[in-house]
């Protein structure tokens, strides 16, 4: 079985950026990755200094290259458990392969739940969006419109209307409070209020929402590109098979650096942190790193000075 300091599961962002530092810092570090990156559908990822405008997939690219200059190794492989074994965490992959670590850092991400409308999974990050700091330059404007219907959609939608003037709220039934109604209005703001039931697209565009509503049929509300917000769901399931705490609302519980309540494991970015965007997701995974290395430092000073 091979055996390194720190084993890291999940190669996006945080992963690779703690890969990274943890090799600097002249550790044997393995990272597994399953292959398929939250953020695959974009062509392209906007708000990372120096790197603005460039391709997810060329991110990893660059950043597996320099994982390995530094002797880091990288592995293509689904995690099938993890246990504890003395000191060391062994960690089981497809193919009845494992591995055994030291240390260990969760960077797995989440995944992205959106409202079951047809045909708003298929244009998922091209033209039906969720992060305005993301994307919303690139649409700015365009006639967007806003799928509402949580808590938040008051906040949300507003926050929208900062990149364009043209912004079409859809919204259930009477589901406007007055309060937010009022706000819209004075910004301009178009309440559509009806289910949505479809995505309407030609020529490989979206092009508007077919609204539905009892007493008037259907309709088509054109729309050049909409944002949605949808349902965060952390890929923890490795986190709570190893017993780490799970706070209120679903998410690790874990410290600025990303230590969890189960000693020697660690987490980065968007599995515990679901406002993570990639530069954040990237900071995360050092931080964790030099923690994880300081963590190790520790631990070998104890056993020289029992030695």
């Amino acid at each position: 079985m091979s055996e390194y300091d720190v084993v890291i599961i999940g190669g996006g962002a945080a992963g690779l950026s703690a890969a990274l530092t943890l090799g600097r810092a002249r550790r044997r570090v393995l990272v597994v990755d399953g292959g398929a990156p939250r953020n695959a559908p974009a062509a392209h990822m906007y708000g990372f200094l120096s790197r603005d405008g460039q391709s997810p997939a060329q991110l990893l690219e660059l950043g597996r290259a320099e994982v390995k200059s530094y002797g880091g190794e990288i592995t293509t492989a689904v995690v099938t458990g993890i246990e504890r074994a003395g000191t060391r965490f062994r960690v089981a992959l497809e193919g009845d392969r494992s591995v055994s670590g030291r240390r260990l850092l969760v960077a797995t991400g989440l995944r992205d739940v959106l409202p079951e409308i047809p045909g708003l999974a298929e244009r998922w990050a091209r033209d039906v969006l969720h992060c305005p700091y993301c994307h919303g330059y690139e649409v700015r404007d365009q006639r967007l419109g806003v799928l509402g219907g949580g808590p938040m959609t008051a906040h949300y939608t507003q926050l929208i209307r900062q990149w364009s003037d043209d912004v079409v709220l859809f919204a259930p039934v009477g589901s406007v409070p007055a309060t937010d109604a009022a706000g819209y209005a004075a910004r301009g703001i178009e309440v559509v209020e009806g289910a949505v039931t479809r995505t309407v697209v030609t020529d490989d565009r979206l092009v508007g929402l077919e609204v539905g509503a009892l007493d008037s049929g259907s309709r088509v509300v054109p729309v050049d590109a909409v944002f949605a917000a949808p349902r965060f769901e952390p890929n923890d399931g490795l986190l709570r098979a190893l017993g780490c705490e799970i706070d209120a609302d679903g998410w690790v519980v874990s410290d600025a650096t990303g230590q969890t309540t189960v000693p020697g494991v660690w987490v980065a970015g968007n599995v515990a942190n679901p406002r993570a965007q990639v530069i954040v997701a990237a900071g995360e995974g050092v931080a964790a790193a030099a923690m994880l290395n300081a963590d190790l430092v520790a631990e070998e000073v104890a056993d020289a000075v029992a030695a």
